[in-house]
């Protein structure tokens, strides 16, 4: 829950750490700062969900997430900082195996947290237009017309103009 009277709809490709980063740092931008809960509690919250989509998570992470949900959910002064909690809590409880993508194997199952994917191109489906090549603003895609491209990931910051300019699905996400 996140408000009222509105419905946001996500699907496979929509990271839910991702989307409880989101709606943390909504919340530590309208919180009064009036509580410790909401003052200290958010900012830290926001701190941890961080580290865990820039894959610095650890399983503490996700037991002082849910250790600060209480917290928030009980010490709050107002209704913004007891419901704080809820998108956090929510996506622990329906969605936590992508919390443990996260922290233990390093990946980001949609595809979404950058500090967590790779871009690689297919060579068995890449048609060596150029396309993609054109189109990247580090020039970190090599390869001769009408022959598989390879992506130098060292340079690569995965901005996604690859896989969004790319009409053929070589463009890999890992």
């Amino acid at each position: 829950m996140m408000g009222s009277g509105g419905i946001i709809v996500m699907d496979e490709d929509t990271c839910m750490v991702d989307v409880a980063k989101y709606f943390t740092g909504f919340l530590v931008e309208e919180s009064c700062g009036k509580c410790t809960p909401c003052r200290d509690g958010l900012p830290r919250m926001l701190d941890l969900l961080t580290e865990i989509t820039e894959g610095r998570g650890s399983e503490e992470h996700l037991a002082m997430l849910e250790e600060l949900c209480d917290l928030l959910t009980w010490g709050a002064l107002c209704g913004l900082g007891t419901s704080a909690a809820n998108p956090v809590l929510s996506t622990i409880k329906y969605f936590r195996e992508e919390y443990e993508a996260h922290i233990k194997d390093k990946k980001c199952p949609a595809g979404v947290c950058k500090a967590l994917i790779t871009y690689s191109i297919d060579p068995e489906a890449c048609t060596g237009c150029r396309l993609c090549a054109k189109n990247c603003p580090q020039n970190c895609i090599t390869g001769k017309r009408k022959e598989a491209h390879v992506i130098d990931t060292s340079k690569c910051i995965k901005c996604g103009v690859c896989k969004d300019v790319y009409t053929f699905d070589a463009v890999r996400i890992s």
